[in-house]
């Protein structure tokens, strides 16, 4: 709710659905389920993550390379939904991926993950 100013004049925002800007120079952008585009990063890393995917699925099932599959599926829907895959679900991913490291170690898919990985997340 605004209040008015000396002339009587205030603006007054009942309801609003995405984004909006009151004032000059200012620039919006609003994204909305999968329209959001990855950047090159994150594009890399969501090729890297279908692989390990697809390469997994041939794997022997065990705890860890369960919550993998997990991990990596949660980071291609973020990644979808949201253009990238935020710090948490990357420090989430990099602990899976050390979990699961030695069917990782052995895949060159697990390789290319952990590097995006890296290069995202800063080491």
């Amino acid at each position: 709710m605004a209040t008015a100013d000396e002339h009587g004049n205030g603006i007054h925002i009942g309801s609003v659905r995405g984004a909006f800007a009151i004032g000059d120079h200012n620039t919006v952008t609003h994204y909305e389920g999968g329209d959001a585009p990855a950047g090159p990063a994150q594009e890399e890393l969501l090729r890297a993550v279908r692989a390990l995917r697809d390469d997994l699925s041939r794997a022997v099932e065990s705890p860890q390379i369960t919550a993998l599959s997990g991990e990596l599926t949660e980071t291609e829907a973020e990644i979808a939904d949201r253009g990238a895959a935020g710090p948490g679900r990357l420090a989430r991913l990099r602990t899976a991926l050390a979990d699961a490291g030695a069917v990782v170690g052995l895949l060159a898919s697990g390789a290319a993950v952990s590097q995006a990985v890296a290069a995202l997340a800063g080491g």
